[in-house]
């Protein structure tokens, strides 16, 4: 294998497989990065054996990348990346010697690397299905920003560690609960899916996923086998593993009915959240409580070891009811921050039933935070 490539084109190939590569890895293979040429395009790998992402470029631009010699070859990632980032020429060149030697060379500077053999690096099936759905990239990011947050950290409640995808027809429904709040996002697809699908993808590596792909239209398309989900986005193929396990109905968890609404400039109340949870702590569960007086709010936290802090907002709401109720601070902060509008209404439902939070601006998505009891 011998190439001449331009040093910003492979870094950002490099910069896209990396994310696939973990420092956790037992298996020393799992640690380079597959370099496959040919006369028609690099192409390049990299699995953790829970995500694995492939990109290629194509060999017909000169000005980018000139093949000498076909072969394939891995590279330790970690320092293919770095000598590559901190060289300052234009182009570089790479070279395979003596089959598993590496050259890494530029008029002045080079560094010999080993290699391992292609044929150490597991079979990875990166096939595509015949029944396939499209989204655009910037929809893509959208569902996982509002969503992924509320996904569990905790390892012993796998499921929720992932973001439920449910596709019934042209509707795609997604959504994220560690138990104690539930993210929801109802989209409707350009097309409607041959098969419905139930699927639960590990949050942390669809967070991955949007990292590399850009903030357009351009579509993605999405192949669900039974056990892996791959996602094609121009030249990246990023394929996870799924979720074992049955997704709880969270459907459950949104109330049919509310007491009053309560309506909101979102920035206004995401402050006053802030400013009155400075004086909560971790160990209280960052416990504020929202209550109402005609048409003004008043929020107040209190901590026996910090203090107490009051403060009150104007507001609208839909009846004339009055409420109280106590919530995590974080966990409402979090919700109000998924949303891209300027207004939020929330939805009181009673003193121990869950908060809804919805705006007229968005109706794709809605938020919902278990109150806390304080008595």
């Amino acid at each position: 294998m011998k190439f001449t490539i331009k040093k910003e084109v492979l870094m950002d190939a490099l910069n896209k497989v990396s994310k696939a590569i973990s420092s956790r890895n037992v298996i020393p293979v799992l640690a380079g990065i597959k370099f496959e040429l040919t006369k028609k395009r690099l192409v390049l790998t990299a699995s953790d054996n829970d995500i694995t992402i492939q990109t290629f470029i194509d060999c017909d631009d000169e000005d980018v990348i000139t093949v000498k010699e076909e072969g394939s070859i891995i590279i330790q990632g970690k320092y293919i990346s770095d000598i590559v980032r901190k060289l300052p020429d234009k182009y570089i060149n790479i070279e395979v010697v003596d089959e598993l030697k590496i050259l890494v060379y530029t008029p002045n500077s080079e560094f010999n690397l080993n290699g391992i053999s292609e044929s150490e690096y597991p079979n990875i099936d990166l096939g595509e299905s015949k029944n396939f759905i499209n989204i655009p990239a910037d929809t893509l990011k959208e569902i996982v920003n509002q969503t992924s947050f509320a996904t569990s950290i905790d390892e012993k409640k796998a499921i929720l560690s992932g973001i439920n995808f449910n596709i019934n027809g042209d509707i795609l429904e997604c959504n994220a609960t560690d138990s104690y709040r539930l993210a929801r996002k109802v989209i409707k697809l350009e097309k409607a899916s041959k098969e419905n699908q139930n699927i639960v993808i590990p949050s942390r590596n669809l967070v991955e996923f949007t990292r590399i792909v850009d903030d357009t239209k351009d579509l993605v398309e999405i192949h669900i086998f039974n056990n892996k989900i791959l996602f094609k986005y121009q030249n990246i193929l990023f394929q996870s593993r799924l979720i074992n396990g049955t997704y709880p109905n969270t459907s459950n968890l949104l109330p049919k009915d509310y007491l009053v609404k309560l309506h909101f400039n979102i920035n206004d109340f995401y402050d006053v959240v802030d400013r009155v949870s400075i004086l909560t702590s971790d160990k209280d569960k960052n416990i504020v409580t929202l209550e109402t007086d005609g048409n003004h709010m008043i929020m107040k936290s209190s901590s026996a070891e910090i203090g107490r802090v009051e403060e009150k907002m104007e507001i609208t709401k839909d009846q004339d009811i009055d409420v109280k109720v106590s919530f995590s601070s974080k966990y409402m902060m979090d919700a109000l921050k998924s949303f891209v509008t300027d207004n939020v209404e929330l939805y009181f439902v009673g003193e121990i039933k869950p908060i809804l939070l919805k705006s007229d601006e968005d109706e794709s998505l809605t938020q919902l935070v278990l109150p806390i009891r304080t008595y």
